[in-house]
């Protein structure tokens, strides 16, 4: 019995000090006053304990002392939830609502901006609804004055200043307006959709189906915390999944293509530049004669070509599969051996050397086939620049070095490239400038394009760690093969491009070892080419090595569609596709951690997956604003 009291003791005088600690008025605390009881009551027993009276007594009271101290225990511990799990509810719900309204819109606008013309209508301002607007915001008004002035704990909405929030509350009810006035033209459009004969052979692809599941499944999976944890697994299979799927659609359009008669063949949407209208159930709704036109196209290829198609999908599995023993991530398979830990230890330096190398060299070759002369000269030193940068900091070795005098901090190495990145960064915006003028507007406008994405590879390889250098070249290589061999030839639409290209940027995020978890963050990549931290910059850079697979293949996609479309249309329905198929997990995501914000793993595992979440929202904003700018380029131009 003295040692139990004594153990209880001690636990609750643990929790007494962190109620202190947290609470201003902790002496009025019924729990800190319980505690104090419980002291008592114990130092009555201690004293009978010295005396050595009968047993009886002393466990009569020492069972009550021990009740008592358990009570306390209770109590504080549920004083110290309730401060520690204070959650600013009103600021929540109204960040909430703005996400669901603009989610919302985004759906009910997929009819219109997957149309023929891919316009995103937005009838903020229409006269019919003004009534509603202003109640609207009345209503909304009036809710914040009483929340404000009636709530005890700090709300960070009703700290903001009254012109914040009132831009807050006019946003709401403008994107209520404008979900009210759009909600009436998509059911009629639905039902003239209904009623108009469709084709009887119009019907969803398997991997349309693939698509419209794959997303389903991994927004359903974002409420479990295991899921979260290994959400690397996910995309893996999701992505091996897809190369099958494309497996199946090669195979079925060849063996179509060589009976002649492609009447049972697959469906497939037209590619970037028809100018075929998608309907108003997705991304992906299928239309008339794409089979007859799949197959007659398979059949127009080489042998040689149509042999890389047949085996491309498979080329891009296996790759896959190799970059899963790369790097292991998650919570379960992170403590296993990987290929990632056998090139960084000290004794295989001579093989990552190689491997950096040969990583380097293929970057090289798979970049410089579209850059203009100069930016190959560039690219090139730039590239020379990244090992001698990894040489100087000890990573891998080099000739002219000799031991460990010569490591330093690669700080010239580093700002060497940064030179080369500026400079073809620099050319690709002059070439998108002069396409605007120019009367050859398509190839500059292709070429600044391409130059700006071997500016993002570039930089990326320098941020990247040696190990991770064989991820960009794999990245590079499936983006190579999945465009001449499998989009191209198959003439996929633009809505399943898109979604690929997200799916290929989330997988290649978790290949290169990222997790859910911000230990995983690599922040040295924001000090690389810096002497002392300077916030701006290391920022940006850390964002960008831990982006850079989104980031890359959001660029490809610009660059594809640019290049191999001839419809004004198709970068706008890219953007809207893109916006869309980011935004929906991010918006259910942020309904499952309001209501799981009492879960235990709220802070471990759903807080972080939420900042990640977060930081791709704004990256995805900027992908969106890039698409858009592309757009308007190509609709000046004379």
């Amino acid at each position: 019995m003295r040692e139990q009291l004594r153990f209880l003791h001690l636990n609750t005088v643990q929790l007494s000090k962190l109620l202190q600690e947290n609470v201003p008025l902790y002496e009025k605390d019924p729990g800190f006053e319980q505690f104090k009881m419980s002291e008592k009551l114990h130092g009555n027993w201690i004293k009978l304990y010295l005396e050595e009276n009968s047993s009886e007594v002393l466990l009569n009271l020492g069972t009550k002392v021990l009740r008592q101290y358990l009570n306390a225990l209770q109590t504080l511990s549920l004083s110290l939830s309730r401060q520690v799990a204070q959650y600013d509810i009103y600021s929540m719900a109204v960040g909430t609502t703005l996400v669901l309204e603009v989610l919302a819109l985004l759906l009910l606008s997929v009819p219109k901006a997957l149309g023929p013309a891919a316009e995103l209508d937005m009838p903020l301002s229409s006269p019919l609804f003004s009534l509603l607007f202003y109640l609207t915001l009345l209503v909304l008004s009036a809710v914040h004055v009483v929340v404000c002035t009636s709530t005890e704990s700090a709300c960070y909405f009703c700290s903001v200043s009254w012109l914040a929030a009132g831009g807050a509350m006019l946003l709401m009810s403008a994107l209520l307006c404008a979900l009210v006035s759009a909600l009436p033209k998509t059911v009629v459009g639905v039902k003239h959709v209904g009623k108009s004969p469709a084709p009887s052979s119009s019907r969803w692809s398997e991997l349309d189906l693939l698509i419209l599941l794959g997303t389903t499944g991994h927004v359903l999976s974002l409420g479990a915390s295991s899921f979260i944890e290994e959400e690397h697994q996910t995309w893996y299979f999701l992505v091996s999944t897809l190369c099958l799927a494309l497996c199946q659609e090669v195979y079925r359009n060849h063996f179509l293509s060589s009976d002649g008669d492609p009447r049972g063949g697959l469906h497939t949407e037209p590619g970037p530049e028809g100018a075929t209208p998608v309907g108003a159930k997705g991304c992906a709704l299928l239309e008339d004669d794409r089979t007859r036109a799949a197959a007659s196209a398979f059949k127009r290829l080489g042998g040689t070509d149509q042999r890389m198609v047949l085996a491309s999908p498979w080329a891009v599995l296996c790759c896959c599969r190799l970059l899963r023993a790369l790097n292991q991530t998650g919570v379960q398979g992170a403590h296993r051996p990987d290929l990632g830990h056998w090139l960084t230890s000290s004794d295989h330096k001579a093989a990552l050397s190689v491997l950096a190398a040969l990583s380097l060299l293929a970057v090289f070759l798979l970049v410089q086939r579209r850059c203009s002369p100069m930016s190959k000269v560039a690219l090139a030193l730039g590239l020379l620049g990244v090992y001698c940068y990894r040489a100087a900091i000890g990573n891998v070795m080099s000739p002219w070095q000799r031991g460990n005098s010569d490591i330093s901090k690669g700080i010239v190495e580093a700002r060497f490239v940064y030179v080369f990145v500026l400079g073809i960064l620099f050319t690709g915006t002059k070439d998108l400038l002069r396409s605007q003028v120019s009367a050859a507007g398509v190839p500059a406008r292709t070429v600044g394009l391409w130059e700006i994405h071997s500016g993002l590879v570039l930089l990326a390889a320098l941020l990247l760690r040696p190990h991770n250098l064989p991820v960009l070249v794999s990245s590079l290589l499936v983006q190579t093969l999945m465009a001449k061999c499998v989009w191209k030839p198959l003439n996929h639409g633009v809505a399943e491009v898109t979604v690929m290209h997200y799916w290929f940027g989330q997988a290649f995020f978790y290949f290169q070892g990222n997790s859910n978890n911000i230990a995983t963050v690599d922040v040295s990549a924001g000090f690389v080419g810096l002497e002392h931290y300077v916030e701006v910059p290391a920022a940006f850079l850390t964002t960008f090595a831990t982006y850079v697979g989104p980031i890359l293949w959001a660029s490809h996609l610009v660059n594809y569609l640019s290049s191999e479309s001839s419809s004004h249309s198709a970068l706008r329905r890219a953007c809207f596709c893109y916006a869309l198929i980011c935004s929906i997990p991010v918006s259910v995501y942020i309904i499952l951690v309001t209501s799981l914000r009492y879960h235990l793993f709220i802070w471990s595992v759903f807080s972080p997956k939420l900042l990640y979440e977060g930081m791709h929202l704004f990256i995805t904003a900027a992908l969106c604003i890039f698409f858009t700018a592309m757009d308007q380029t190509k609709l000046t131009k004379p």
